[in-house]
């Protein structure tokens, strides 16, 4: 480790311990530095970078804080690191597979602690769908929020935060294979009423199955038109 990775983690440390809890003020640089036995330097670097990670919040004039420490707040920059593989064919067929691997159990979990006023949520983005099924961009949109509304209802943070940064990547290729594949409105609308119907039921193996199924349509035809655009020399089209 480096000399200021060491700095971070015993800052990181102080956290974890509690001895700085969430919205706690950091001591005066000077103080901060004495107390871990850096030098004032690597004690300000390494405040700087848990800055960027979300873990501190610098205010000008006022201090250093710790923030809530919450999962969409420490996570939130999830989506903006993926948006940086923009243009790579392998870190797309990567996202899509970690999709496939969260999503569908994330969906079961939903079944078995999702309420009523979340399904009538689910149903209206359901909703929204079918009336935009002759528009692109609007369909997937509203795809975008029927699945948050599915993960959300797990009650699990940290899991939306995550599908949300991995789908947030994914979203232009399901527009992509709209604008590409005209059959693609209807088996779309076809596996989200499937996904639904199982959730009304409460039940958690279909709701897998079903989601299942519909995120490894994607992947499998995400993969052949990335095969072909690969061969044909337009895969960067396709992943941007």
């Amino acid at each position: 480790m480096s000399l200021t990775d060491k700095a971070i983690e015993q800052i990181r440390e102080l956290i974890r311990t509690g001895a700085l809890p969430p919205g706690s003020k950091l001591p005066p640089e000077p103080e901060l530095a004495a107390q871990l036995g850096l030098s004032r330097n690597l004690a300000r670097e390494a405040v700087k970078a848990l800055a960027v990670a979300r873990v501190l919040e610098i205010r000008r004039g006022d201090g250093t804080y710790v923030t809530s420490l919450q999962p969409s707040l420490l996570l939130e920059g999830l989506g903006g690191a993926v948006e940086l593989l923009q243009g790579d064919s392998a870190a797309l067929r990567d996202l899509m597979e970690v999709r496939r691997l969260l999503e569908p159990v994330a969906t079961a979990l939903a079944a078995t602690r999702i309420s009523d006023e979340q399904l009538a949520e689910v149903e209206r983005h359901l909703e929204a769908m079918r009336g935009a099924r002759d528009d692109v961009e609007r369909l997937n949109a509203h795809d975008a929020a029927f699945h948050r509304a599915v993960i959300s209802a797990t009650g699990n943070e940290s899991l939306l935060t995550l599908l949300e940064g991995v789908s947030g990547r994914t979203l232009r290729a399901r527009i992509w294979r709209g604008l590409v594949d005209t059959r693609a409105a209807g088996r779309t609308l076809a596996e989200h009423e499937a996904i639904f119907a199982a959730l009304s039921r409460r039940d958690a193996a279909v709701s897998q199955a079903a989601a299942l199924l519909h995120v490894s349509n994607t992947e499998q035809w995400l993969r052949e038109h990335l095969r072909s655009g690969e061969s044909g020399g337009s895969s960067e089209s396709l992943a941007s």
